[in-house]
């Protein structure tokens, strides 16, 4: 795993020779050693083809490759960040949630709408988040930005979880997702908006949860 987190809100990446990682722009606060750092106009490993359906989904966040051998400090907007490992399996994540992610992972995108239909698109919709999710896929460590931090929260099938849809950063495993409409408590004291729809996701993997209803 080339990231090491440094405290809640930095992450320092290892950088070798051969191996690339893809962070977004302007992430970068100090490095050491012979590092270089490249505008990525093909959307990472996804190519043309993940670079179209983000812009399409209003999710073109800019990447900069980062090559060479040395240390690089990432950081962006004193947001908390989180590093996610991945073995073999699809993490989904909002493309403006990547700080940096290792460059053997493989990019593409996934239309929401095709899980849970039409309320998948809602989803998108209600969320303020593209219809478009980022997916990473094999073997390797991604960083992930959230407001005041972040935690995962395990699914199984016969626990689902449902998580308001602001709060949600990302998610890996074997995972549906629908909305649902749920007028509770919050509702009843005025907290109203997002908080009458509930994302729900069932299967087995996991969900990370920021805690808070903030934007990026």
């Amino acid at each position: 795993m080339p990231f090491r987190e440094i405290n809640s809100k930095m992450v320092e990446a290892t950088v070798q020779p051969g191996i690339k990682i893809f962070s977004q722009r302007g992430a970068m606060l100090a490095y050491k050693g012979e590092v270089s750092f490249t505008p990525n106009m093909q959307g990472g490993q996804g190519g043309l083809a993940s670079m179209i359906g983000r812009r399409v989904a209003g999710e073109a966040t800019p990447l900069m490759t980062v090559e060479g051998s040395g240390t690089v400090l990432f950081g962006h907007g004193g947001h908390h960040i989180q590093v996610i490992g991945l073995s073999g399996d699809t993490l989904y994540v909002e493309a403006d949630r990547l700080l940096a992610f290792d460059g053997t992972l493989q990019q593409g995108t996934m239309f929401m709408g095709s899980q849970g239909g039409v309320m998948g698109m809602v989803r998108g919709q209600v969320s303020g988040q593209g219809l478009f999710t980022t997916t990473l896929k094999g073997h390797g460590a991604v960083a992930v930005m959230a407001h005041g931090g972040v935690i995962e929260v395990p699914i199984t099938p016969q626990r689902p979880v449902h998580v308001d849809p602001q709060a949600y950063v990302a998610h890996h495993g074997d995972v549906r997702n629908k909305l649902s409409t749920a007028l509770g408590w919050r509702d009843m004291v005025g907290r109203g908006s997002g908080e009458a729809f509930q994302l729900e996701l069932s299967g087995s993997g996991a969900v990370y949860v920021q805690a808070s209803e903030e934007k990026l």
